[in-house]
């Protein structure tokens, strides 16, 4: 990838410094949202998809920017006006976005971008909001170009779904330093930070050659992957009906959608916080550090948790949802213990081009061609349901009268 570490150790992506990477994102995004705000709602048309609006910020500024100590550089702001849309049909206001909220450290005394180092193999650079609802990743020409493509499509599908699993967008941006083109999109964060997770899976409904490396397994928070989820948890996770149903109808939507767009490659992101070991961790620690005893604030952005993304409307009332929940989805393993899920799609901007048909082609020789993660857009999304709605996530088995129950002797996951 385009990562790199410079002579005094810090990260560079294009050889522009992270710390010069993030003054310019949060300068870029200030200004783009502010000039935004002096322009009328109204109706997205279909041209506002094409728009790129681009403003060159010199380090002693102009009259239109305020003058910084990173080097000059051009931010584009690629469909401002649709992604302005996108924003608000998520619950975000402009001042969560810019310059009250996460995005701008310079502006005020906040705490500026945290930059993630467990990013995965992408050569990616990774950074999440101090207020933990945005994630900003650096993206391929290709991937950017592919997101445009979608713009359009995704609008329609949002108008008529804002509840999907699917990665929210807020924004796609360049910034041009260097002579180099980075470019950056701003998403929803999939797993607050204050949340610890104890399992974290990558899930493409393929098992050729889908286990987490030597090198991923020493990681502090590694990722594993398929072969590794049905061998750690072959129970699979257990989850109230209702709530079953309303995951599995959700993937069932988003991968017509995927489908539609000839996407393929994604996979489901499941990181899982155990309650009841949490709890023992917090007995074992004894309460040493006051940092424990407080409560994890939920994400704010209507949409953004698990459960929103599943349930938004009918949860909206809050009327089901507890602050216990955190924004994850409750479920139980097979010992029977509470869990709660973070669970969303990723690497969505993958488009069925000829190399991945070539890919698979090659593949299918020498493999059995069905296992193989690399498929056709329909079938792949066929395999990937199957395998999360039979595999990974199952119906809490209604209590057996006792007696069955004692003729059977099988204990049985309690409902929670």
């Amino acid at each position: 990838g385009h990562r790199g570490v410079d002579s005094t150790g810090e990260t560079t992506y294009k050889k522009t410094t992270s710390s010069a990477l993030k003054g310019a994102i949060q300068l870029g995004i200030t200004h783009t949202v502010g000039s935004l705000s002096t322009k009328p709602e109204r109706d997205v048309l279909m041209q506002d998809f094409y728009v790129v609006e681009s403003i060159f910020f010199p380090s002693e500024g102009s009259n239109l920017t305020p003058a910084h100590h990173y080097n000059d550089f051009r931010f584009k702001t690629y469909a401002p006006v649709a992604f302005r849309y996108f924003r608000e049909l998520f619950g975000i206001r402009p001042d969560d976005y810019t310059a009250l909220g996460s995005l701008c450290a310079l502006c005020d005394e906040g705490e500026p971008l945290i930059e993630l180092s467990n990013s995965g193999a992408s050569g990616s650079l990774f950074y999440v909001s101090s207020d933990d609802e945005f994630i900003i990743k650096t993206v391929q020409h290709k991937e950017a170009e592919f997101l445009q493509k979608l713009l359009p499509g995704y609008y329609m599908n949002l108008n008529q779904n804002p509840r999907t699993l699917l990665p929210k967008f807020y924004g796609l941006y360049c910034v041009q330093a260097g002579g180099k083109n980075i470019r950056i999109v701003v998403m929803n964060n999939l797993l607050p930070r204050s949340v610890r997770m104890h399992l974290k899976y990558d899930l493409k409904g393929s098992t050729y050659k889908r286990r987490a490396s030597q090198k991923e397994r020493e990681k502090v928070f590694p990722t594993y992957k398929d072969l590794d989820f049905m061998q750690d948890i072959p129970d699979g996770l257990f989850l109230d009906s209702d709530m079953y149903n309303a995951l599995c109808k959700t993937l069932q939507r988003d991968c017509l959608v995927l489908q539609s767009f000839k996407i393929m490659d994604y996979s489901l992101l499941v990181a899982i916080h155990n309650m009841d070991l949490a709890q023992r961790e917090h007995a074992m620690a004894d309460g040493t550090s006051q940092a424990d005893t407080r409560r994890p604030a939920a994400q704010k952005a209507l949409y953004s948790t698990a459960m929103e993304s599943i349930q938004g409307e009918a949860r909206r009332g809050g009327t089901i949802e507890t602050d216990d929940q955190m924004g994850g989805i409750p479920a139980r393993n097979a010992k029977g213990e509470r869990l709660l899920l973070y669970v969303g799609i990723i690497d969505v901007l993958q488009s069925y081009r000829f190399v991945k048909k070539l890919e698979h082609s090659w593949k299918a020789l020498v493999h059995d061609g069905d296992t193989v993660s690399v498929h056709r857009p329909s079938f792949y999304a066929e395999r990937f349901q199957r395998f999360m709605c039979n595999t990974v996530f199952k119906k809490i088995p209604l209590k057996p009268s006792p007696s069955k129950k004692s003729r059977s002797g099988t204990a049985v996951p309690r409902r929670s």
